[in-house]
């Protein structure tokens, strides 16, 4: 990887093996974009725009001529001095006038990657990264910005963040500033997103670019089911397989606007960043300012391609190193076999059919705390209800770890209920609007994370469970979008500040904690996937991806998150049939196999499961165990099948000597009975012997013609291979036929 300057210091060149991206001074002022795409071996001026003259427009002196700042490719645009496409930054200057124009000053090369302060954002491990750093400058308005590009080795991701200072006298109000503005030449592109809600999260919407401006968003408060802080602009030939992606997502937990603009001339804009309908922020003199991250990933290999760029980077470079490898123990969480209503008698008996079945981490769900057997009350004191467990969480905790497993503990730390001791006592410490009745949400209110003393009341509340050592794993909920957003702590020039010091808060909350205690595993949860993102994966290894547990339903809800994120970092159950959540009845087989490539975890009774259920469950966790630590790290595809009625998913280890698919059909229709289905990532030059068959393939024949699977007049049934490079490791495999 390298950044290379070029034509007396005009022309910078970020590249590695993967991609380039170029930009240009021109007349010394006006930073430009010439090129984001595969890697070039050196920028030579080709592929830019030409200009004529033409009626009803603006002019400008620039070398360029007939130039329109109206289809200008700018690499940070603002509006007001000709360009009237979306804007990247707008700041109200003292005056009232809302007006700034930036101009280049300056770049230079950093080792390595710089944090952004108070925010998550990826890291550059053992240095092996660059970054660049541009400063431009508004003298009349007193404003220094400064953008950052930062490229990791042999992948085709760019890191961008901004930073703002305030070098003037005046006080200004920055309006917008978005993490990232990317322009793209005029050609076709499809617009993709994940959108979905409450336990329907990750479905793909795909549809063409059209002129205009597209968009998607969130003004929750949290990164929301509604939306991932994520798009990609990909060609209209683009497959899971080939064709050129651009894909987009913020390193965000709040409000976040992502849009596309394809103006006039068939031109593109993209850009993510905090939502500008919910943010002001008050700049005084020597203020600075800094964005989330945004990360930018170009994959000529289709939406796989993709996928691998976002996975190793959140592997490797974004979610604590200390957990990117570590396996994940398999999991009973109590949830849906006792809701509120939790006794130790009911967490003995559970326990001890878990620890037969071979499970590792009994977690404690919500209810523990509860004065009754519902979610109505309680919340915000975090006070164990004794009557419900004597001993409190200690006597739970020695139950399960005297049965040789770990023990994980529920909370729901932002959320207040109204008749909690603690709101009572401190009123003001809840999101309020002062003369208006609060909102709740799920019965709860929640805390304003911007004012400190509630920062410290939930660290050392959290502290009292963790510094004894009695918890391994937290599961961190929050269960409802933000109302009443004010705080009454801050002025009135200041209310527009308040849904970013929230999130700002979280992470103080999150950044103590996981400091104290590095080795708690916690699993992050918003009622499922509500806050499934990048910036929650910087402080917590791994979500819970939707409190859907219905097999068929998390076929698509899997893939849809598997755009983005590796399957280590996301939780997958088996619950009951029929299922809580649509009422839906599937084998034990097909949920288990819809979970085994994911952090395998069970959420249902025990007690009502018959010994031949409890004895495949011990089964089923007996392979996950011997193949987990290869899946945990492997490399995931989503496959092209025959036809809508099959989802296929596999995962090849790292040495490509194993591989794991399952075939999901989801109805039986014996009109598309007889498709291929085709491997991916195996090595051509490998045999590989599928272990139920003992058949023996070439890597080449499983990629280039594929498999046929036998009929089935069974809906949601499950195919399900396990295919070995023919070694002498073809032996290992578990015995739970």
């Amino acid at each position: 990887m390298s950044i290379t300057f070029h034509q007396n210091n005009q022309i910078v060149h970020i590249q590695n093996t993967s991609i380039s991206y170029v930009m240009e001074v021109t007349d010394g002022k006006y930073l430009v974009h010439r090129y984001f795409g595969p890697s070039i071996r050196k920028y030579r001026g080709t592929g830019i725009p030409q200009y004529f003259k033409r009626g009803y427009n603006t002019e400008h002196e620039c070398s360029e001529e007939h130039v329109s700042f109206d289809d200008f490719p700018f690499e940070y645009p603002v509006r007001g001095h000709g360009d009237y496409r979306i804007p990247a930054l707008s700041v109200m200057q003292e005056s009232g006038t809302e007006f700034t124009e930036p101009v280049f000053k300056s770049w230079k090369v950093l080792d390595g990657k710089p944090e952004i302060k108070g925010l998550p954002s990826t890291f550059a491990a053992d240095s092996r990264g660059e970054t660049l750093e541009i400063m431009c400058e508004d003298e009349a308005a007193g404003i220094r910005i400064y953008l950052y590009y930062s490229v990791f080795e042999d992948r085709g991701i760019i890191a961008r963040h901004q930073k703002v200072e305030n070098i003037g006298m005046q006080t200004v109000k920055l309006q917008n500033v978005q993490s990232m503005s990317l322009e793209l030449p005029a050609e076709n592109y499809d617009f993709l997103s994940l959108y979905g809600t409450h336990a329907k999260e990750g479905n793909r919407e795909r549809f063409s670019l059209h002129h205009g401006v597209q968009r998607i968003e969130s003004v929750r408060g949290s990164s929301s089911p509604q939306h991932q802080p994520f798009f990609a602009l990909i060609s209209e030939q683009t497959t899971e397989h080939s064709g050129a992606v651009y894909g987009f997502h913020l390193v965000y937990s709040g409000n976040f606007l992502a849009q596309a603009e394809k103006d006039q001339f068939g031109n593109v804009r993209a850009q993510i960043g905090m939502h500008p309908d919910t943010f002001c922020w008050e700049l005084k003199p020597g203020d600075i300012f800094e964005t989330p991250e945004a990360v930018l990933n170009f994959s000529p290999d289709g939406l796989n391609g993709m996928s691998r760029n976002f996975h190793w980077l959140y592997q490797n470079h974004l979610m604590p190193s200390r957990f990117k490898d570590k396996v994940r123990p398999v999991l009973l969480n109590s949830w849906e076999s006792m809701y509120c209503d939790v006794s130790l008698e009911k967490i003995e008996e559970q326990s001890e059919l878990a620890r037969q079945t071979g499970v590792e981490l009994f977690v404690l769900d919500d209810g523990w705390f509860r004065k009754e057997n519902n979610t109505r009350t309680s919340m915000g004191d975090w006070k164990c209800n004794e009557n419900k467990l004597p001993g409190g969480i200690r006597r739970a905790a020695e139950i399960i770890h005297g049965k040789g497993m770990q023990f994980g503990l529920w909370f729901e730390p932002e959320a207040v209920s109204e008749d909690s001791e603690v709101l009572q006592k401190h009123p003001e410490w809840a999101l309020q609007i002062p003369g208006y009745q609060m909102v709740k949400g799920r019965h709860e209110y929640l805390f304003d994370l911007s004012r400190k003393e509630v920062r410290e009341y939930l660290i050392s509340m959290l502290d009292s469970y963790l510094r004894n050592g009695d918890i391994d794993y937290i599961k961190w909920d929050m269960n409802r979008p933000l109302t009443d957003v004010n705080s009454l702590v801050l002025d009135k020039d200041r209310k527009g500040e308040i849904s970013h010091r929230y999130v700002l808060g979280l992470y103080e909350i999150l950044d103590t904690i996981t400091k104290a205690y590095p080795k708690i595993l916690i699993e992050g949860c918003s009622s499922g996937g509500a806050r499934f993102d990048p910036g929650m994966l910087y402080y917590v290894p791994q979500n819970w991806t939707s409190d859907n547990t219905d097999a068929f339903d998390r076929t698509q809800i899997q893939s849809g998150y598997s755009l983005l994120y590796p399957q280590i970092a996301m939780g997958a159950h088996v619950s009951i049939t029929p299922n809580h959540q649509t009422g839906r009845t599937t084998s034990l087989k097909t949920r288990y196999q819809v979970a085994r490539l994911y952090n395998l975890g069970y959420e249902l009774d025990l007690t009502k499961c018959s010994e031949e259920e409890r004895e495949e469950i011990a089964c089923q966790i007996a392979e996950h165990k011997l193949e987990r630590e290869w899946i945990q790290k492997g490399t995931m595809c989503r496959h092209e099948v025959p036809n809508e009625n099959y989802v296929m998913w596999s995962v090849v280890s790292e040495d490509k000597e194993e591989c794991a698919a399952i075939i999901f059909q989801k109805f039986h229709n014996p009109i598309f009975s007889h498709g291929r289905f085709k491997m991916c990532s195996l090595n051509p030059d490998f045999d590989y012997m599928d272990q139920d068959s003992q058949v023996i393939y070439g890597g080449d024949e499983l990629m280039q013609i594929g498999i046929t699977v036998p009929i089935i007049k069974e809906d949601f049934y499950v195919f399900s291979f396990r295919f070995t490079k023919v070694d002498e490791k073809n032996g290992n495999k578990a015995d739970c036929e």
